[in-house]
């Protein structure tokens, strides 16, 4: 399948959709003549007299130095290669995609100078799914992602290596194999290729479309977890959420009202329960989870923009009749956008760890068994899951921690404030897979504690979930090797399934009342 991409105008359910499904992206008729205005913009000026930044003079800390006309695709060619500094994992394939294509969209707003085989080339790797192996490490999200680039850019004039077929080929077999040529850079390419957040843009996509996931499964792992402990419903009433204000703390509250809806096991303690209140990590899931979703939300504002945006240098401004040199490579927004994911990721693990330690305590859980044991004593039940929850937890914490204060020199100095957005922005696929492995476990909890209150009831909506979960991880009944549960229920999470059965996305989506 083929998605048309109108630079400026991309969303990010389109982006979802190239990462998610593997689509191929073409640019629209419009911006092939933008892409080519530009171009000869550039051309006139590689021909001039006049000294035109990165067009025929060195880069960075060399800017000073002029190249001659005949040099030019040489100079291009030696960008490339000389940046081709990246170390580390290989970046995933279908990540390396969205990049690419968030490079055609950048490109396409008609203001980088490339020419338009060199679009085309791009456009047709994503069609035969030629992916580059992009070495994960190697950015500081300053000057562009320069060397995550550039080992892209490498694959495109046919050095480095490439993914084809589901074989790691040098770059020039895998275009062959694809019947495709490598390109010959002219003036401006190369950096125009190099310059920009796409690398970070990327990853922090994919970071925000994981989370965004995992928060649509945590409320029905949350609503479980409260039936589990036969934890209260009032603190879930919308009057309560109206008077705070907040759109997502409204819109949780909401979900899991209608996710526990005609639960029998709420009903059957709403009297003569001898708790005044709940902890916490039950109480206050509106307005923990709610925030989390929030912040999302905003992030996810900010890097749809960020996908639209020029980001390289020097800036081809048609209409002005101008090159210019600007610092638009700069990744600040996108590093920002980083963090703000990662602390919402950590939050949403840190509250849901906590309800699994109130599942396992019996003196919190309204008596369930210890640690959710069938016999407890003879077994252990849940209770090394949920140390394994409490490390994650912990370690989410740590990984939190801001990137984009983090600035450091580089470049002798040319480029001395640095954004760390490809370093805060990698660490998300991390974090994401920590979260999804504990609220794995806490619906495997969950499922443990409604189970124990039968002969009542829960709600359809999570009778159906706990279904789902028991065609792949049977109840509990005595220890057991567990690793392969967990990593079962995890995958629950990292798939939307558990959220897809209670339609939790639907829910979220409603217009507020």
């Amino acid at each position: 399948m083929l998605i048309k991409l109108n630079p400026g105008a991309v969303q990010l359910a389109d982006l979802e959709s190239i990462w998610r499904d593997g689509l191929a992206a073409q640019l629209d008729e419009q911006a092939r003549a933008r892409i080519q205005r530009a171009a000869d913009m550039v051309a006139a000026a590689a021909a001039g007299d006049e000294a035109v930044y990165g067009i025929n003079t060195g880069f960075g800390k060399l800017a000073s130095l002029r190249i001659q006309p005949e040099d030019t695709a040489r100079l291009q060619r030696n960008l490339i290669l000389s940046h081709c500094c990246g170390v580390g994992a290989p970046l995933d394939q279908a990540t390396t995609r969205l990049m690419m294509a968030l490079k055609l969209i950048s490109v396409g707003r008609g203001a980088s100078g490339l020419q338009l085989e060199t679009v085309t080339l791009l456009e047709d790797m994503l069609a035969r799914n030629v992916v580059p192996v992009v070495p994960s490490q190697g950015s500081v999200g300053a000057s562009g992602d320069l060397a995550p680039l550039a080992h892209m850019a490498a694959s495109m004039i046919g050095e480095g290596e490439a993914w084809f077929d589901g074989q790691r080929l040098p770059s020039h077999e895998a275009l062959r194999r694809a019947d495709l040529k490598p390109i010959v850079l002219c003036p401006k390419e190369g950096l125009g290729l190099i310059n920009g957040t796409q690398f970070s843009t990327a990853c922090a996509l994919v970071g925000y479309f994981t989370a965004l996931q995992s928060l649509e499964g945590s409320l029905v792992a949350a609503a479980m977890s409260t039936d589990a402990i036969m934890g209260s419903t009032a603190p879930l009433q919308p009057a309560i959420h109206h008077l705070r204000g907040h759109s997502g703390q409204i819109q949780v509250a909401h979900a899991m009202r209608a996710i526990m809806e005609g639960s029998e096991i709420r009903e059957s303690h709403r009297s003569d329960d001898t708790r005044v209140q709940d902890p916490y990590c039950i109480r206050c899931q509106p307005q923990v989870t709610g925030a989390c979703l929030d912040l999302l939300r905003f992030a996810g504002q900010t890097l749809e923009i960020e996908a639209n945006a020029v980001s390289d240098n020097p800036l081809v401004l048609v209409e002005e009749g101008l090159i210019v040199s600007g610092g638009n490579f700069h990744a600040e927004p996108v590093a920002f956008a980083a963090d703000q994911i990662a602390l919402a990721i950590a939050e949403i693990g840190a509250i849901a760890q906590r309800r699994i330690a109130v599942m396992v305590d019996p003196t919190l859980s309204f008596d369930l068994p210890p640690f959710l044991a069938a016999d407890p004593g003879l077994n252990s039940g849940m209770m090394i899951a949920e140390v394994t929850t409490a490390a994650l937890m912990s370690e989410n914490k740590h990984l939190a921690n801001p990137c984009s204060t983090d600035s450091t020199p580089t470049s002798a100095n040319q480029e001395d404030h640095v954004s760390m957005a490809a370093h805060g922005a990698c660490r998300l696929a991390r974090m994401n897979a920590n979260l999804q492995v504990i609220l794995g476990i806490e619906v495997l909890c969950a499922c443990e504690g409604v189970e124990f209150r039968s002969p009542l009831k829960t709600s359809v909506a999570l009778q159906t979930t706990v279904a789902e979960v028991r065609k792949t991880v049977p109840p509990l009944t005595h220890d057991r090797y567990m690793a392969s549960d967990l990593e079962a229920a995890a995958s629950m999470i990292a798939d939307g399934r558990l959220a897809s059965v209670c339609g939790v996305a639907a829910l979220l989506a409603e217009p507020l009342s």
